[in-house]
């Protein structure tokens, strides 16, 4: 029985470049019959332009699973945390909630 679990146990390696992490505050998700694409982009107040950060390619099961599992954690996070609550205004915040600057 003991075999049978390592069999089953996956050795997942995650490199110092990627355990950093990459923010994003803006994510845009595409859809086609066969694939999912989730592209994350990083919106800087007072630029104009963003680019995309990370480009996540996904099966409709798999991004299905991600649904699932987001929704999993972000009922954990709130059951310790709180409500996480929208901003009334929709849209882009292009200036972060706060002050516009000056020079």
């Amino acid at each position: 029985m003991e075999d049978q679990n390592n069999e089953n146990q996956l050795n997942i390696e995650l490199s110092e470049d990627i355990a950093e992490g990459i923010y994003s505050n803006l994510a845009i998700i595409t859809h086609s019959n066969t694939e999912f694409v989730l592209d994350f982009i990083r919106v800087m107040p007072g630029v104009p332009k963003a680019k995309v950060k990370s480009r996540i390619v996904l099966t409709p099961e798999h991004a299905k699973r991600l649904a699932k599992a987001l929704e999993d954690n972000i009922e954990k996070f709130e059951a310790i945390n709180g409500r996480i609550k929208f901003q009334e205004e929709g849209g882009i915040p292009l200036n972060f909630g706060g002050p516009t600057a000056q020079a």
